[in-house]
């Protein structure tokens, strides 16, 4: 008999992933995955940057490499970091990882033992979930509204979870719901993570995918460097499929990750890492997120006015400034699980709200992307759903 670890009890399969195998026939209408527009991605651009490295450094590129990232690249994204974000950030504080996802298992893998505790907003992202569900911890709600962490809940948690190691967030434009927390409740956070010594976990996949409104500072531009982890990633500005991704952190957190990395597949990509960094001093990657922005923005705004006129009263959402996701909450009782094979029978896919609850609840709730379909597209794909919702 073959006999596996114990962590894989809690490892199950992806609930995207699996409804992103039905949405590969292209007559689905696919609200489902968190993809960036295909038609966005700047081929040409990206041709040019890896036919540069090849001619120019091609041994090199196609070699081993550092553990840590390529130098010249670590030194961009962090000079980004101090533009975007006022975050203090220096190359030595990069790590280049296989995108966000391996960071996050990174993250559970230094963190976390069997009991240990994830302080997380509810509802939260899926796949870190999944990542840190691995290493067995107990999953415990901070209540939450359109601000962010609610400050006293957050301080009534971190007093009684004496085994918290981390508090896990996503501060712009969150998946799956689309919020934004307000710079009042960034720095409750960060105030709160200092005084009780644990870590916080900023995710920041969408940040730089703002369509109105003011850029905030990071967390760890507000809170304790000592005591911030910042992930981020080329895959929604550039392309996902690069995969590569960073990581920052100080120093005795890089340390641990980087003995996870060694481990792991021993180095980032050098040729992926090299065309980027080739892409970042040929291009204006401004211009290429301005590009993103605006059309994403024309899209949220169909979707959220289809959504309006096809479903009135029997649908409501919070109005995201950025990123990718639309978060739609239907009357209490409608199990928007068990409508998914009607609604996919209709040829529309989303994913169900209630897998990015960590201890339940949501059913009634689902999420919408609204960055890969164009405009005529998510126009019918909503008429469809608003059909099968109010026939429930």
């Amino acid at each position: 008999m073959i006999h596996f670890a114990r962590r894989m009890k809690h490892m199950n399969r992806s609930e995207i992933r699996e409804i992103l195998k039905v949405t590969e026939n292209p007559e689905i209408i696919s609200f489902a995955g968190g993809l960036p527009a295909s038609e966005a991605f700047p081929v040409e651009e990206l041709r040019e940057a890896v036919s540069i490295v090849l001619e120019t450094a091609g041994t090199k590129a196609l070699q081993y490499s550092l553990a840590e990232g390529l130098p010249s690249l670590r030194r961009k994204i962090a000079e980004r970091s101090c533009a975007l974000w006022n975050a203090n950030t220096r190359m030595e504080d990069v790590q280049i990882v296989s995108g966000s996802q391996q960071a996050l298992d990174f993250l559970g893998k230094i963190f976390l033992d069997e009991g240990d505790v994830v302080l997380c907003e509810n509802p939260t992202y899926l796949a870190a979930l999944s990542a840190f569900r691995a290493y067995g911890p107990r999953f415990v709600d901070v209540a939450t509204d359109d601000e962010g962490m609610l400050p006293d809940d957050l301080e009534k948690k971190l007093a009684s979870e004496k085994q918290a190691r981390f508090i896990y967030v996503i501060p712009d434009f969150q998946n799956p719901t689309g919020r934004s927390w307000s710079l009042e409740r960034r720095r409750a956070l960060t105030d709160l993570a200092d005084r009780f010594g644990v870590p916080v976990v900023e995710d920041n996949p969408y940040g730089e995918l703002r369509f109105e409104g003011e850029f905030l500072p990071s967390l760890r531009a507000l809170g304790n460097p000592d005591l911030t982890i910042s992930l981020g990633t080329f895959s929604k500005i550039l392309a996902p499929g690069l995969r590569v991704a960073w990581l920052i952190a100080p120093p005795a957190i890089l340390e641990q990750i980087i003995l996870a990395k060694q481990a792991a597949d021993l180095q980032p990509s050098t040729i992926s890492q090299m065309q980027i960094d080739t892409y970042l001093e040929r291009f204006d990657v401004n211009a290429q997120v301005a590009r993103i922005r605006a059309l994403y923005k024309t899209r949220r705004n169909c979707m959220a006015e289809a959504i309006r006129e096809t479903m009135g009263n029997a649908a409501s959402f919070p109005f995201p400034q950025g990123g990718l996701f639309l978060w739609l909450r239907l009357a209490e009782g409608i199990d928007t699980k068990a409508l998914l094979a009607e609604s996919i029978s209709r040829k529309v896919a989303y994913v169900p709200g209630e897998p990015f609850h960590a201890n339940g609840g949501g059913s009634n709730t689902m999420r919408l992307n609204f960055s890969y379909m164009p405009e005529d597209r998510i126009r019918e794909g909503i008429t469809r759903l608003a059909g099968l919702v109010k026939e429930h």
